[in-house]
This record gives C-alpha cells, structure tokens and sequence, in this order.
C-alpha cells in the first residue's frame, strides 16, 4: 500500500513539473492560430500569423542570422570542446582540477559578466585586428560560450569508458589517429550529439551576450523580440516559436530513435 502510495505521488509531482513547463508553450502555440493580436481573448482560427511571418523582412532577417551564426557556432565549439574533454580527461590531479573549474566559471558567471566581458576584450583587440562589432563578434562570442557546456557534455561519456581502452588499440596496432576516430569517438558519441543540440540551443537562445557583442546591421531573433517588447509583440512570433519548437522536438525524436536502434533497443 505504502508503495502504490509512493509511486502515485511521484508521477503526480512529475505531471504537476510537465504542467509548470509546457504550459506556456502550448499556450504560445494555440494563439500562434489565434485571428486577434491579443492573446486575452480567442478571436478564431487563422494561419495569418504563420503566412505573416515569411513576409516580415525584419524577422526573417534576424532568423537567418540566428540561425547562420547557431549552426557555425554549435560545430565549432563542439569540434574544440570534444577534444579540450579528451584532453582534460588525460590530465591528473591539481592541473585537471584547475583546468575544470575555469571551465565552469562561464556556466556559472551571469551572462552579463561574460557579455561585458566579450564586449571589453573586442574594443581592446579590434585596433590591431582591424575588425568592427558585427557578425564576427557575435559568432566568436557564441562559440566561446558554447564551449564548456560541450566539454561538461562529452566528459561523463569519457569517464564511463574502460581504463585502458587506449592504450589496448595502440598495442594491438592502431595508430593514435585511428584510435581516436575508430574507438574513442564512436564511444562518446552519444555525448558529442548531446552537447551539440545544447550549444546549438543556447546560441539560439542567447541575448545579453548577442546584445554586447553585435554591431549595425546585425541581429537574432532574441535581440529582435527584446526591441519588440516595448511597442508589442508580433504574434507572427508566436508562430515562429511554434514552428521552432516543433523543429526541434522532431530533431530530437529523430536523435534518440537513432539513438535507440543503435543500441538495438
């Protein structure tokens, strides 16, 4: 009796969780068909919003720069973050230790920190690199702050492999390279996928340090609804959000069946 008692209230506090979170998503998306701008009341079913969207210039705009900058910015650091896991995972004591801790500090630090922070670098190396805010700041900024969530994603991965699981390749005569991409690589696999659809995620995301580190003529999606804020929402953009929710919960659908196959579940 205990135990049913037990079990029920575990899924009661798990669905009142799935309420708390999905509840202003599906709302967002119910009134993403709602004819009237308000979303006090339901006016009737439209898709005017959605036809709307394709036709705004401004979003359309900020999306594809989101989008461009999300995707370059997502690769980059999780090609770099892998191999700084790889490599921090060789490491002992005091070094590995300091070296972890340095890579939380940007997770931990509030993103106005790190975005001022960016910001003050850029003006200081933009005299002898001859470059101005814009695109470019904006994606380098990303790729340094998608890093160590890459690195945090790959690394329990790489503690779960065999010890020696190295070493045994290159004495049965691998070289290094083939060990990495033959061995190593398609083990930790499932870590690299997820800290990629997590950088990828937190790019498109982000607006203090898209705010800090972009320039004229340049803008995502989050800087773009920020400015809208003060006259009103589009509610073309609550069909762009439905569109990319809806994306991204099939991207990941597709990533766990594959997921799920592999391992011949």
């Amino acid at each position: 009796m205990m135990k049913k008692l037990e079990s029920f209230i575990k899924r009661f506090y798990l669905f009142i969780i799935f309420i708390f979170l999905y509840t202003p998503i599906v709302t967002l998306m119910v009134f993403s068909f709602n004819d009237s701008k308000s979303m006090g009341k339901w006016s009737g079913f439209t898709f005017k919003w959605y036809s709307q969207l394709f036709e705004n210039q401004r979003i359309m705009e900020a999306l594809k720069y989101t989008l461009i900058i999300a995707v370059i910015a997502s690769v980059v650091a999780t090609i770099i973050g892998t191999f700084a896991a790889i490599g921090i995972h060789k490491m002992k004591g005091l070094p590995k230790k300091a070296l972890l801790n340095i890579n939380n500090l940007p997770v931990l630090n509030p993103d106005i920190v790190t975005g001022v922070s960016l910001m003050s670098l850029f003006i200081f190396v933009m005299p002898f690199l001859n470059i101005q805010f814009g695109f470019m700041t904006m994606l380098i900024a990303h790729i340094t702050f998608n890093i160590p969530y890459v690195i945090l994603s790959v690394l329990p991965k790489l503690k779960q492999l065999p010890t020696n699981i190295t070493e045994a390749a290159l004495d049965l005569g691998a070289t290094p390279g083939y060990a990495m991409r033959k061995i190593i690589l398609p083990q930790i696999k499932p870590g690299i996928i997820s800290g990629l659809l997590m950088a990828f995620t937190m790019s498109i995301d982000d607006f203090v340090i898209s705010f800090f580190t972009t320039g004229p003529g340049v803008t995502n999606l989050s800087i773009e609804i920020y400015s809208m804020a003060r006259k009103g929402i589009n509610p073309s953009i609550n069909a762009l959000s439905t569109l990319m929710f809806l994306t991204v919960l099939i991207l990941l659908l597709i990533v766990n069946r594959k997921e799920f196959t592999s391992r011949g579940e």
